[in-house]
C-alpha cells in the first residue's frame, strides 16, 4: 500500500474536517496577501511619486514662519545660489467654494497631472467633478480671475484644480510654496548652506525624504506581516489538533500497518505529508482569494496602476511555501506520536 495515497485518501474521507482545518490557514495566506501586498504597491506608488521630481534638494517656507508660500524676494535669494540649478516651482493655494476647500496647484509638466479626459489648460480631478460638479467647460472664477475647464484628471484624493504654473503664481501675488532643485555637490552639505543663506526657509532632500517614506512603509509592513501572522498561526495550530485527533482516530489501522511492516519512518512520513498537503491546499487557495482581494481594494483605493507591484512573485511563492512548510512542522508532534505507538497497544485499541 502507498502510504501517500493513504494521506490522500485520509483528507479525502474527512472532507469536512480537512475543510475546516485549511480554512484558517487559507484566511491566514489570504491576509498575509492583502495586507502585505497592499503594502508593497503603495510603497512602490510612493516611491515612483518621489522618483518623477528628480530633484536634490526641496526648499519651502519654514513651518513656524506661518506662509505657506514664498515671496519673490527669497525665490529670488534661492535661485541666485551658485551651488543650485535646474530650478523647477510648484504654486499652491486653496479656496473655498461652496463650503467645499478647492485646491490649485501650479503644473510644470502635465503629464503630471494624469489627463483622462480633454486636454491641459485647466483640468479638474475626479474628486472635484464628485464633489462640486464641474466638468469640461464649466467656469470657476477664483482670484479675480475666471478659469474655463478643459480636461479631468484622474486623481481624486481630494479636489484639485491643475493650473499652468506661470498662471498659478500670477494668481497667487508671484508667490511658490515649493523650489525644487538640483545641487552641485552633495546634497545634505548644500541644504545646510541655503539655510544659513536664505532665511525662513526649510530645506529637505530627497534622500531624507525616500529615508523617511522607508521608514514607514517598513514599519507599515511589519505591523501588517505580524497581524496576518497571527491569523495564519490559528490556522497552523489547528492543523495540529486536526493531525493528533486524526492519529487517535486511526491507532488501530496505524497499529496494522506496522504490524505488515510498514517502519516508523514510513508512518511518521505519511502523517508529515497530510499535514503538508492542507497547508500548501490552503495556502494556493488563500493566495487566488488574496489576489481577489487585493484587486478589489487597489480598485477601491484607484491604485489599479500598482496592481501588480501588489503581487510579486516572492509574496506568492512566499505565502504558499510559508503555509506548507509550517503545517509539516506542525504535524511534527502528531507524526512522532504515530510512529511511536506500540502495534499490540494500537491493536486493542477500538
Amino acid at each position: 500500500m502507498d502510504l501517500y495515497k493513504l494521506a490522500l485518501n485520509n483528507i479525502r474521507r474527512r472532507k469536512l474536517r480537512s475543510a475546516l482545518t485549511m480554512l484558517g490557514i487559507i484566511i491566514g495566506a489570504a491576509m498575509l496577501m492583502v495586507l502585505l501586498g497592499l503594502t508593497a504597491g503603495t510603497t512602490t506608488a510612493i516611491k515612483d511619486e518621489t522618483n518623477a521630481y528628480m530633484y536634490d534638494i526641496a526648499i519651502s517656507p519654514e513651518s513656524t514662519s506661518g506662509n505657506y508660500l514664498m515671496d519673490s524676494q527669497t525665490i529670488s535669494k534661492v535661485e541666485k545660489l551658485s551651488n543650485l540649478h535646474d530650478f523647477r516651482e510648484v504654486t499652491a493655494f486653496s479656496e473655498d467654494m461652496n463650503n467645499t476647500k478647492l485646491f490649485f496647484e501650479g503644473v510644470n509638466n502635465w503629464k503630471d497631472a494624469k489627463i483622462i479626459n480633454g486636454t491641459q489648460g485647466v483640468v479638474v480631478n475626479q474628486e472635484a467633478v464628485a464633489k462640486l460638479g464641474y466638468g469640461i467647460g464649466s467656469k470657476i472664477t477664483v482670484k479675480g480671475k475666471e478659469l474655463t475647464v478643459t480636461g479631468i484628471s484622474k486623481e481624486a484624493q481630494a479636489p484639485y484644480v491643475y493650473i499652468d504654473q506661470t498662471t498659478a503664481r500670477q494668481m497667487a501675488g508671484d508667490q511658490v510654496a515649493v523650489i525644487y532643485a538640483s545641487t552641485d555637490g552633495d546634497p545634505k552639505t548644500v541644504a545646510d548652506q541655503v539655510k544659513k543663506q536664505v532665511n525662513g526657509v526649510s530645506v529637505e532632500t530627497k534622500s531624507d525624504k525616500v529615508k523617511e517614506i522607508q521608514e514607514m512603509t517598513d514599519q507599515a509592513l511589519l505591523f501588517m506581516g505580524f497581524i496576518a501572522s497571527i491569523a495564519l498561526l490559528v490556522g497552523i495550530i489547528s492543523v495540529i489538533n486536526t493531525m493528533l485527533i486524526s492519529v487517535m482516530e486511526r491507532t488501530r489501522e496505524l497499529g496494522v500497518l506496522k504490524a505488515i511492516g510498514f517502519t516508523n519512518w514510513e508512518i511518521k512520513g505519511s502523517i508529515l505529508f497530510e499535514s503538508g498537503l492542507l497547508g500548501f491546499f490552503g495556502g494556493v487557495i488563500g493566495v487566488i482569494l488574496g489576489i481577489i482581494g487585493i484587486y478589489g481594494v487597489a480598485n477601491a483605493l484607484k491604485l489599479a496602476d500598482y496592481i501588480p507591484g501588489m503581487m510579486p512573485i516572492w509574496l506568492i511563492l512566499g505565502v504558499i511555501a510559508g503555509a506548507t512548510i509550517l503545517s509539516v512542522l506542525a504535524g511534527l508532534y502528531p507524526a512522532t506520536k504515530a510512529s511511536k505507538l506500540q502495534v499490540v497497544e494500537a491493536l486493542r485499541n477500538d
